[in-house]
């Protein structure tokens, strides 16, 4: 597979998924493109922390897929190989986390009661989505592989050691 096309394929997915519901969504639906940002305001600050904790996580899984998985984020171009490393060592889905982060942090920034009601859909979605698509594809797929990692990774929450 030539890594080029793997790296735009990976910018493409990126754009037209977690782009779409944690950038295109709130800047367009929720007024979060007119926000004014003030850096003197604690809950602002916060708010753009934990947006670019959310990137920087969203990102690292991203490289991890494409590294690791020899695939993309999208369900129509997934990984070719499971990906168990990287922060999937410690939730199944650090991926859609790190998207809800970034959405979360722009409720904190917009202090959006419409944005916040979209926040709770988004990850009700995610869940539906997760539980009845995503894992029995990942079963079907990887088999016994995926069934030991569902026995020692959760869904959302890290085991505590």
């Amino acid at each position: 597979m030539n890594a080029l096309g793997l790296a735009l394929r990976s910018i493409l997915w990126t754009f037209l998924l977690p782009g779409f519901f944690a950038g295109y969504v709130p800047l367009r639906f929720f007024g979060l493109a007119r926000l004014p940002v003030s850096f003197q305001n604690p809950v602002h600050l916060l708010g753009l922390v934990v947006v670019g904790v959310g990137a920087a996580l969203l990102f690292t899984c991203i490289w991890e897929f494409a590294r690791s998985g020899r695939g993309t984020l999208s369900p129509v171009d997934p990984p070719r190989e499971l990906v168990v490393r990287g922060l999937y060592r410690y939730v199944r889905n650090p991926m859609y986390l790190s998207v809800t982060l970034v959405v979360f942090g722009e409720v904190l920034l917009s202090a959006s009661r419409g944005l916040l009601v979209y926040w709770v859909i988004w990850f009700v979605a995610v869940n539906l989505f997760v539980m009845g698509y995503e894992e029995p594809t990942l079963r079907r797929r990887f088999g016994e592989s995926y069934e030991r990692y569902t026995r020692d990774v959760r869904r959302w929450l890290p085991r505590s050691k």
